[in-house]
């Protein structure tokens, strides 16, 4: 009495490994419910007419036969027309699969796709821990860095420097000089001047000066010679001009070793005053926003923006191509660290599991009922048929149980029928 499964058409899914298994045991199982049925039809038909115990094994079978009917129907109308016949209220599965989709895309959004749940699961699994715990392990941070360089080479070398181009001359820049930096510039400035960072810069620019002035006598004695009067000897004008040589020498040797030099000191007065200026001054700002719009407008500076990326893409590809490269160790030492620091800084792993949950929060509350239709639609691309594959495929296996337990509660209950009606 049972029907066969159709089979999958060459319009629909074809059949995977898993759902290769999933109907071997649903015909196992059918199999098994069938051949209940069988069995109790047999006992049945050997014991019918006989007296004594074997009319308790009759009854007994005779309900059996009618438990296993009327479940085999029940399980049967779900999916398909119990023998093909039209009965009303068969072929659930095909007729209501819309709103089978509709109802467990309400039930999984209202129970599962929630904020609490979701943020309540993520607190459970501890997955900053367990992360900083597994990537901790320089083995592991080695192998996330050799898995992503390849992806991330492919990312760096997939920008064309035209994409990059369109970035800088249509937002970056025009945004960057719509932004006052006057008192940033000041604030920053200020901090260097604290930290005494620009002394390098100084440094070298003093020594730079000073030996272009070296390697360029003549040049020198040029313009000063310029400006000597047309009426002083010739021998005067080179004695004083290799005087003023030597002292300018001379000079730009001493501020070039000696750090607390008063020109060292001046140009940090000089310094401290235009960052003074670029936080406080109108003017200093309004010079410094012009100069500032001047230079990002200027047609050289999205060129040069464009050059140093095409090095910087060219340099950072070949480094990640580099299996043994400084460029990976670095980064697995790096992300082997951040581990670390996940594991013993609590702290920090809060404020990382925080962010996690804000996260999954704003993206369930915002998509999750989006997120949620995909099951509706899915069913709902479906056909009737299709449907009825799908769900008996996952579910049809144990729904063959009810099919058992029908015939053996049937049959237990017929027995207990038919010995209080042999009472006397």
């Amino acid at each position: 009495m049972t029907s066969s499964t159709s089979p999958t058409t060459s319009a629909g899914p074809q059949l995977g490994p898993a759902d290769a298994s999933r109907r071997a045991a649903l015909r196992k199982m059918r199999l098994v419910a069938t051949s209940l049925l069988v069995i109790a039809a047999v006992v049945f038909i050997a014991t019918h007419g006989r007296d004594g115990g074997w009319g308790y094994v009759n009854a007994a079978a005779e309900a059996a036969m009618v438990g296993a009917v009327a479940d085999w129907f029940a399980v049967t109308a779900l999916f398909r027309h119990p023998l093909g016949l039209p009965v009303p209220h068969t072929a659930l599965i095909p007729k209501k699969k819309d709103a089978l989709g509709e109802s467990l895309e309400d039930f999984v959004t209202e129970n599962f796709l929630t904020a609490d749940i979701v943020q309540e699961r993520l607190a459970q699994a501890q997955i900053p821990l367990r992360l900083g715990r597994w990537v901790s392990d320089p083995e592991h941070a080695a192998t996330v860095v050799r898995e992503a360089a390849p992806a991330l080479s492919r990312a760096v070398s997939s920008v064309q420097d035209a994409e990059v181009r369109t970035l800088l001359e249509g937002f970056f820049l025009p945004r960057l000089a719509q932004e006052p930096i006057s008192e940033i510039a000041g604030h920053l400035l200020d901090g260097v001047l604290q930290d005494r960072s620009h002394q390098g810069l100084v440094d070298l620019g003093i020594g730079q000066v000073h030996d272009w002035a070296r390697d360029n006598k003549a040049t020198i004695a040029s313009i000063i010679g310029a400006r000597a009067p047309w009426w002083s000897p010739r021998w005067l004008d080179e004695t004083v001009t290799d005087r003023l040589y030597a002292e300018i020498m001379s000079w730009l040797g001493d501020v070039r070793d000696n750090a607390e030099h008063p020109a060292r000191h001046a140009l940090d007065d000089l310094l401290a005053g235009l960052a003074r200026d670029l936080q406080h001054d109108p003017q200093t700002q309004a010079r410094a926003e012009a100069l500032k719009e001047r230079f990002l407008t200027h047609p050289g500076v999205a060129d040069g923006m464009v050059s140093v990326w095409g090095s910087v893409q060219h340099t950072l590809v070949e480094a990640l191509a580099d299996e043994d490269g400084p460029l990976r160790a670095r980064m697995s030492a790096l992300l082997a660290d951040a581990g670390r620091r996940l594991v013993a800084d609590d702290q920090l792993r809060g404020a990382v599991d925080r962010r996690l949950h804000d996260v999954a929060g704003y993206v369930v509350t915002t998509y999750g009922r989006e997120i949620s239709t995909l099951i509706s639609q899915t069913v709902a691309r479906w056909d009737g048929d299709e449907a009825a594959r799908r769900i008996e495929l996952q579910v049809g296996r144990d729904l063959q149980f009810i099919r058992i337990n029908g015939t053996v509660v049937g049959g237990l209950v017929g027995l207990l029928i038919h010995a209080l009606s042999q009472l006397p």
